[in-house]
């Protein structure tokens, strides 16, 4: 069960730089069982280009590594705190993606302005506040992690499966690490096309919520309707 879990993460990072959503060694994938209570991540600092499956690293939810030569991804603490606070989701995408890191560095949530957002997200996707510099000081991946889940104190995080981390980058997640990383890609997109909506129309005006609630309840309601069952 672990391996099919090594590869899916695996795969899933080997797409982030084909999306165009890494540069260099920028960003993570990561995927959890729930039932042996592991989590699989990148290992730090290894370029897409040489990763291979057996890099990954293997760590358990007391944050101790228990498989892999390499050390895990600078951000493993992070994942680790939404795994703990989000026992719904099944896999972590972070990237460095130019268009929605442009709104987590201007420290904006990102307004849902059409279908396209609401077809994944059910509202802005958004920003956390700053991190104090003690947060930033000591412990500073878990603290992101804290401040990341402070931000859904009264969000669904399976409504809205992704949020921005001030001055640092978008972090989404889903049911296992392939839908997280769609909803990377997606995120990147909407951010890209809410810039260009407030450049058009400064004025612009948040999708009624009819009109959100209609899009994204198509897709991820009871009675959901959109697609092949």
């Amino acid at each position: 069960m672990l391996e099919k879990l090594k590869q899916k993460v695996y795969d899933a990072n080997i797409e982030l730089p084909r999306r165009n959503l890494v540069e260099f060694t920028w960003g993570n994938a990561s995927g959890i069982d729930r039932e042996l209570g592991l989590f699989v991540i990148k290992p730090s600092g290894v370029d897409y280009a040489k990763l291979k499956p057996y890099d990954l690293v293997v760590m358990d939810l007391e944050g101790n590594r228990v498989e892999g030569r390499l050390r895990p991804s600078s951000d493993t603490a992070t994942h680790l705190e939404l795994y703990r606070a989000f026992p719904e989701i099944g896999g972590i995408v972070h990237t460095h993606s130019p268009w929605a890191t442009s709104w987590a560095q201007a420290g904006r949530s990102i307004p849902s302005y059409g279908t396209t957002h609401a077809d994944y997200f059910y509202g802005a996707i958004p920003c956390t506040r700053n991190m104090t510099p003690e947060e930033a000081g000591e412990e500073y991946e878990k603290n992101a992690g804290i401040v990341i889940v402070e931000a859904f104190k009264d969000i669904n995080p399976m409504h809205v499966p992704g949020v921005l981390c001030a001055n640092h980058g978008p972090f989404t997640w889903g049911k296992d690490v392939n839908e997280a990383l769609h909803r990377a890609v997606v995120l990147e997109q909407v951010a890209k096309m809410a810039f260009y909506t407030e450049h058009m129309n400064p004025h612009a005006e948040e999708i009624h919520q009819s009109l959100m609630s209609k899009h994204f309840l198509r897709k991820h309601g009871s009675n959901a309707y959109y697609g092949q069952r």
